[in-house]
């Protein structure tokens, strides 16, 4: 049976146990609302959930909206807050919403405006009060994720379990690397979240128990500011975002990890793996960032080569000023006098070469500095890295000593006063200050991400045609040739050394074959400019064969990129990255993986990239094309088959996960999502991506910042060396995976019977508000894909995930999977479904994250869309999406043998419910409004709709956004 809420209503909730204090659960965007707390259930000022608990965030939550309330009467009036509050409680309303209705009928848009954003304004305060609560609560635990898989390591090495050597060999190439990508689901502007951050540090502050009364009443007033400030400030962005623009927004992030995080992180990991005996290298780089901003081209037509050079130059901006900050530090910190202690040769030397270089540091800091050498480096340091940012600003040439060409040379400096230290009675200070400058030089480099590059693989052929039909020595066109035949002539093209195009050689005609080319020269300007791991990942979108990345090869040998000598090995200066998103090519993974690798001229590229390769898997199409559930399996299966072919060929997979926000897309607690890998799979390196509101929610504040990347590097460990074999035995995980597959089979089915049905786009389109959403200014990409014909499959899988979850269907975290647990139950599987729940990381995991997306999806508020918006006559799929919800609850309860979903988590059922009680005006208003404009539209086909109308409309769109801290 299903839960009832509070308006007696079959309610969905996830399932599960209980997350618990230590789990990222409620952290991230994809699962909502924090599980540790619950709002008010009353008006703004509220009233009081039950639970003792969390009566601070209560106590917050009840303060801000008290705030809240006075600002919308001081700008808006005492009947606008009237108005709230008689939408709310209509809306609240389990019988007839005829009134709630007719109430929103008579609001003009000027009101709508006001009302849209008194909801969203309520939202966007409760939530930064749950993080800060949250951050709070991580902060009195007595130990991290860190030091807990230390332990366990450290037992298992102690019980004979482990080979004692195995964690340093992990830990020599362990690398976690989120990657921060530009997709568009962050609906919050930055000037936002910018306020938000503020409002947080203040409420931190009026919290302070030693604050004298003054100084409350100073913060108080502030709050009240900061609130103030959060209603004038515009939520809607009034123009798209430029790539640059990403670019920017991820450098904010990454500025304030760099700064505030990593420090004292990496220093706690440093010392969590001295206790197993696998101590970091001084300049090792266990967790690493990148970026796709102004790097990712697929689909992106404002992405050039032009911006690509920008973004870097802006990132360099960015991480120089980190590093800037660092050395201002070892300036004030490393007071070591001559005086007192020696120093080393190897320092001595370098301060004259330093002084050869920078005479003009010499003359200015001698008098001050003469005995105190440490400070005299560090401002050496400084200079050169100030002479860094200047010369790639004015776009000069690189000149030794006076500048760093690269990372490395920062970091040979660093590691001079590090050595010289060690060796002259400074090791405190050595593996104290010093330490921490050089691990957070390592991890973000001087432009804090590596900036990946992804394109679609067909553009790669089309310039390899232009280059192969100018030499006319094929029997027919390049593109004429079938996939065994580009392999074979692109195999011998590497084998040989023979340009394709020579110098004297015209540009080719063709526009996207010249683009190709032009890219590839900017790749190679961009490492000789910015240094050789500015760039590291090109990734093919869409490999579906061996010539889609020989392809790439040949290119970037064109390029001068790399060099293949027959018999001699190979010099490559990035890396080659197939992208596998459908499930046909996610089943043909290792098939792939093992034609690329038996390419001997391929082979030896991996070899020269340290026998590394690193393979994406996409999680958003793949469940687009098939379901959330053949979509986990198949991704799950293909790493089984990778890992396998990887060991083979001995080279190092490095998989790159690209997991959107939602269920929908892949999403669900990155710790958790590790750990659920197949064993074997993770052998210290790993990529995942961080997208949209995702970055926002995990990285506003330094605290849960640390929290996240903590329990990912923790999880990254764990699985590394904990997880290299199968913690069941063969012929049990043989059952198992015959039962998944049964499942995910007639749930694939079932997916693809209503996504084919022609009735469904219509329904889509007229059910949810995927049109709207364009307007939306959220992302420098197009939300279609170009060139389509306007139908399903031209959809890019945010909008089709948003759409969904605006309406609160939120159909593609969940369909199918009732359908294909009813048939494994069918055929008598219901007793090892149990047991996978139980016993299977894997499917525990792939069951609460689908759950939680239940937990969210309200059928009730979905049918005031329906009846509303969609015409009776195209209303059919949602009889079938209704009926198949009530299988995948019902299904979900027998699965987890739970008698309510969310059984295990009432804290979270309730802030689940509580958050339903603003957002159903919300969804009212939108129904509304959408009501009003396709009304518009009809009357006035070719006419523009009112601007007004069309604002009310998107500020519910970021309403509901905020709401349900979820969007695609």
């Amino acid at each position: 049976m299903t839960a009832m809420d509070h308006r007696g209503e079959a309610r969905t909730s996830g399932a599960g146990s209980d997350p618990g204090p230590g789990t990222e659960q409620g952290l991230n965007s994809e699962h909502g609302p924090n599980s540790e707390q619950s709002l008010d259930a009353g008006t703004f000022a509220g009233g009081v959930a039950s639970d003792v608990r969390h009566a601070g965030v209560r106590a917050g939550v009840r303060r801000l909206g008290q705030l809240l309330g006075e600002s919308l009467t001081r700008h808006e009036g005492a009947q606008l807050l009237e108005l709230v509050e008689r939408v709310r409680a209509l809306a609240r309303d389990s019988g007839d919403r005829a009134d709630l209705h007719r109430v929103l009928a008579d609001v003009d848009h000027p009101t709508a405006i006001v009302l849209a954003r008194a909801f969203t304004a309520y939202f966007q305060l409760a939530n930064i009060t749950e993080q800060l609560h949250r951050a709070r609560e991580l902060a009195d635990r007595p130990r991290g994720a860190i030091e807990e898989t230390g332990g366990r390591i450290a037992a298992a090495v102690a019980a004979g379990q482990l080979d004692p050597e195995l964690p340093a060999q992990v830990v020599s190439r362990l690398e976690l690397r989120p990657v921060f990508t530009a997709h568009p689901t962050e609906a919050s502007r930055r000037s936002v979240l910018d306020v938000l951050r503020g409002i947080a540090e203040l409420l931190d502050a009026a919290d302070d128990p030693r604050a004298q009364p003054s100084r409350r009443a100073v913060v108080d007033r502030r709050l009240a500011e900061a609130v103030d400030v959060l209603w004038q400030t515009d939520e809607l962005r009034v123009e798209r975002p430029k790539p640059t623009d990403e670019a920017r927004s991820a450098a904010y992030y990454l500025t304030s990890i760099a700064t505030d995080v990593l420090p004292g992180l990496l220093e706690e990991l440093d010392g969590a793996l001295a206790q197993v005996g696998a101590g970091l290298p001084i300049t090792a780089r266990p967790l690493r960032f990148g970026t796709w901003a102004g790097g990712d081209r697929d689909g992106n037509p404002n992405v050039t080569p032009t911006v690509t050079l920008d973004v870097l130059t802006l990132q360099h901006e960015f991480g120089i000023r980190v590093l800037l900050g660092a050395v201002d530090g070892l300036i004030k910190d490393l007071t070591a006098s001559t005086r007192v202690v020696e120093v080393s040769d190897e320092l001595v030397a370098s301060l004259d070469a330093d002084r050869a270089a920078h005479p003009e540091v010499y003359d200015r800091f001698i008098r001050l500095n003469a005995a105190e050498p440490y400070r005299l480096k560090a401002s050496y340091l400084r200079a050169r890295l100030a002479a860094t940012r200047d010369r790639l600003a004015a776009g000069t040439a690189h000149v030794p000593g006076r500048d760093y060409l690269s990372l490395r040379g920062l970091l040979a400096d660093l590691t001079v006063m590090h050595r010289s230290l060690m060796d002259n009675r400074g090791q405190l200070v050595a593996d104290g200050p010093l330490r921490r400058t050089i691990r957070v030089a390592a991890a973000v480099g001087m432009s804090l991400a590596t900036l990946d590059i992804r394109e679609h693989g067909e553009r790669h052929h089309a310039a390899l045609g232009a280059l192969y039909d100018r030499l006319d020595e094929l029997p027919r066109p390049y593109a004429d040739l079938d996939r065994h035949e580009r392999i074979a002539l692109l195999s011998r093209e590497l084998a040989g050394r023979r340009p394709l195009s020579g110098a004297a050689a015209p540009a080719p005609a063709d526009p996207t074959a010249a683009a190709v080319l032009e890219l590839f020269a900017t790749i190679r300007v961009a490492l000789d400019r910015f240094g050789e791991d500015v760039i590291e990942s090109y990734i093919v979108s869409m490999t579906r064969d061996v010539d889609d990345i020989l392809a790439v090869v040949v290119l970037a040998r064109e390029a001068g990129l790399l060099e293949i000598t027959p018999g001699a090995g190979a010099r490559a200066r990035i890396g080659f990255v197939p992208l596998f998103e459908t499930v046909a090519e996610l089943r043909a993974a290792g098939r792939l993986l093992d034609g690329m690798l038996a390419d001997p001229s391929y082979r030896a590229v991996v070899a020269a990239r340290g026998d590394l390769q690193e393979i994406m898997l996409g999680y958003s199409d793949s469940s687009k094309d098939a379901g959330i559930t053949a979509s986990q399996w198949e991704i799950h299966r293909a790493q089984r088959e990778l890992r396998d072919v990887a060991r083979r060929h001995g080279v190092v997979l490095r998989l790159f996960h690209g997991r959107g926000g939602s269920v929908g897309r892949g999403g669900g607690p990155t710790g958790e999502a590790i750990l659920a890998q197949p064993f074997g799979t993770l052998d210290g390196p790993i990529k995942v991506t961080e997208q949209g509101e995702v970055i926002s929610d995990k990285y506003t504040l330094p605290q849960l910042a640390r929290h996240n990347l903590e329990i990912a590097l923790a999880a990254v460990l764990e699985a590394s060396i904990l997880h290299r074999e199968s913690r069941q035995p063969l012929d049990v995980l043989a059952e198992w995976d015959q039962t998944m597959e049964a499942v995910a089979d007639s749930a694939r089915t079932a997916y693809r019977a209503l996504t084919t049905d022609p009735a469904l786009v219509p329904f889509f389109l007229a059910a949810t508000p995927v049109d709207e959403l364009g307007h939306l200014n959220i992302g420098s990409r197009p939300s279609r894909r170009p060139g389509g014909v306007g139908g399903l499959e031209d959809l890019r899988a945010i909008p089709w995930v948003f759409g969904w979850t605006q309406s609160r269907i939120i159909l593609p975290g969940w369909f199918g999977l009732g359908t294909g647990l009813a048939a494994a139950r069918a055929a008598g599987a219901g007793d090892t479904l149990a047991e996978m729940y139980r016993s299977w990381h894997f499917f525990r995991t792939f069951l609460s994250n689908v759950s939680m997306t239940l937990a969210k999806t309200d059928l009730r508020i979905a049918s005031d869309y329906v009846t509303t918006l969609v015409p009776a006559e195209k209303a059919g799929p949602f009889e079938v999406i209704r009926a198949e919800h009530e299988r995948t609850v019902a299904e979900v309860l027998a699965v987890t043998g739970s008698a309510t979903l969310l059984e295990h988590a009432p804290v979270l059922r309730q802030t689940l419910e509580v958050r339903d009680l603003y957002l159903a005006p919300l969804h009212a208003l939108q129904v509304s409004l959408l009501a009003r404009s396709r009304a518009a539209a009809q009357t006035d086909p070719g006419g523009e709709i009112d601007p007004r109308l069309r604002r009310a409309l998107l500020l519910t769109i970021n309403g509901i956004a905020a709401g349900l801290r979820n969007t695609g």
